[in-house]
């Protein structure tokens, strides 16, 4: 089964891959791994911004880290790489909230249980899940991937 049919029978439909927003790549390949900058979570073409704690419930800042993960999808896939994945190695997320939030791995299972979804066993990935006082463009939530690619046949 190819990737993007495991999308389609989950009823996933990738969003437009996001162009950077500074000076750096959305995706490096180095030695067989992919390296994904931080993508911000975007919902109906709109940016989840504001902090986990005060203004972004726990249960929008979780559908803010899935966005984030099918960002990475869309990266991946605009890159020519979404068939290639051989598994998801890492995911960092990082959570934008008050001084007394501590939920951030919670928000961060938005975009680790959408990799597992897709990838079934080779979607299940270390991670890094923290707090941060700002991120860019007052996002709510980013999430960055380091990706094992099968080599081309």
């Amino acid at each position: 089964m190819t990737i993007e049919s495991r999308l389609s029978e989950l009823g996933i439909e990738l969003p437009q891959a996001a162009a950077p927003v500074a000076s750096y790549q959305p995706v490096v390949v180095h030695g067989g791994i992919a390296y994904l900058s931080g993508q911000l979570p975007f919902i109906g073409g709109t940016l989840v911004t504001g902090k986990l704690g005060a203004e972004v419930s726990l249960e929008r800042g979780i559908e803010a880290a899935r966005a984030c993960g099918l960002m990475i999808l869309a990266q991946l896939k605009a890159a020519g790489m979404l068939e290639q994945v051989e598994r998801v190695v890492k995911l960092g997320g990082f959570v934008a909230s008050t001084p007394d939030f501590t939920d951030q791995p919670k928000v961060a299972n938005g975009a680790s249980d959408l990799m597992a979804g897709v990838f079934g066993e080779a979607g299940k990935h270390a991670r890094s899940a923290v707090g941060v006082p700002v991120l860019p463009l007052n996002a709510a939530v980013e999430v960055d991937a380091i990706i094992a690619l099968r080599a081309n046949r």
